[in-house]
């Protein structure tokens, strides 16, 4: 689809977005890159264009010329950052998409995909698409909820509006792989657990009791999976979410024995009960997005053997993401 195409992947040096680049660029695409990091995180290849895409202007500059536009914009922190900064999480985010959609319009590109995340459902165990709009996103992701809902609510719109766009909707799971943050003040689960492991913090402390479910699924499976999302016709105006997770629950309880296991020595383990642990169960369904040809092939195992080796290697690169929170 992508091949001798002129794309923009913004956000194209983040967690998703380098995999991302890097497929797109195996197809024969041309791809530009928009992000504050580093310039050392854009893949080899890709042109990179460093730009604070809150504002208007900037998004519409880096969408000119482009046939299609990737937003893999978004606030990266914890549910802990959610909490206690919701100002930064919801300003943001909502400025990040709303701008971004406008200028990909306004600059005459034929398709764009929003990027939104899981935290747009209200608790329950398994999370379908269709569920969305008659609940209310949980406490625990209150503010990033709804935030990425109202970038969802301008796709459905513009969509309804402006039938020459092309435009699709992906809701990943708990992602997690290379070059991720791994800042322990603001790190989501996976990547914190490797950080501690790895630099030998013993004994190892988890909050909870170890029980709670979730849905992980590996950067590079997502790419894939926004791709595939990407290629879909919209039909009579309306644009559907598609879930991208692995459709299976993983408990922190066998998650940490995952990421101890690729530990020389075993520390002991501390459960600390009388912290929060967040909502008990969330997976998400994945029927729509195998039903475009998209099914997670990295195991659990597999994925966090290769970050643990990854983040061993690359320790001094950590530094080189743009973080909102320690600007």
């Amino acid at each position: 689809m992508f091949k001798g195409k002129k794309v923009l992947v913004a956000g194209g040096t983040g967690l998703i977005g380098i995999p991302l680049v890097e497929m797109l660029l195996a197809e024969g695409a041309s791809v530009r890159v928009s992000s504050l990091d580093d310039p050392s995180r854009c893949p080899p290849g890709a042109a990179f264009v460093p730009t604070n895409l809150t504002v208007l202007e900037n998004c519409k500059q880096v969408c000119q010329g482009m046939d299609y536009v990737f937003n893999l914009l978004g606030v990266k922190g914890s549910p802990m950052m959610g909490k206690m900064q919701p100002g930064t999480f919801f300003f943001n985010t909502v400025s990040l998409s709303i701008n971004l959609l406008e200028a990909a319009r306004s600059s005459g590109c034929g398709g764009y995909l929003f990027t939104s995340s899981i935290a747009v459902y209200a608790p329950a165990e398994v999370f379908y698409e269709d569920t969305v709009w008659n609940t209310f996103p949980s406490d625990n992701d209150k503010f990033p909820g709804w935030a990425k809902r109202a970038g969802e609510l301008q796709v459905m719109a513009y969509q309804q509006e402006y039938q020459d766009l092309n435009l699709a909707i992906v809701r990943p799971a708990n992602v997690y792989g290379l070059y991720d943050n791994f800042d322990l003040k603001n790190a989501m689960v996976i990547p914190s657990l490797i950080k501690r492991a790895v630099d030998g913090e013993n004994p190892f402390t988890v909050w909870g009791d170890g029980l709670i479910e979730r849905d992980f699924v590996h950067a590079r499976d997502v790419a894939k999976g926004m791709i595939l999302a990407a290629a879909q016709p919209s039909v009579d105006g309306v644009v559907e979410a598609i879930n991208l997770g692995s459709g299976v629950g993983v408990s922190i309880k066998d998650l940490v024995e995952t990421v101890i296991s690729n530990l020389d020595q075993r520390p002991e383990l501390v459960w600390d009960t009388s912290k929060p642990t967040g909502d008990r169960k969330r997976i998400l369904d994945i029927t729509k997005a195998r039903a475009i040809g998209y099914e997670p092939t990295i195991s659990l195992e597999e994925g966090i053997k290769e970050v643990m080796d990854w983040y061993r290697e690359n320790q001094g690169r950590i530094g080189q993401r743009y973080d909102i929170f320690n600007r």
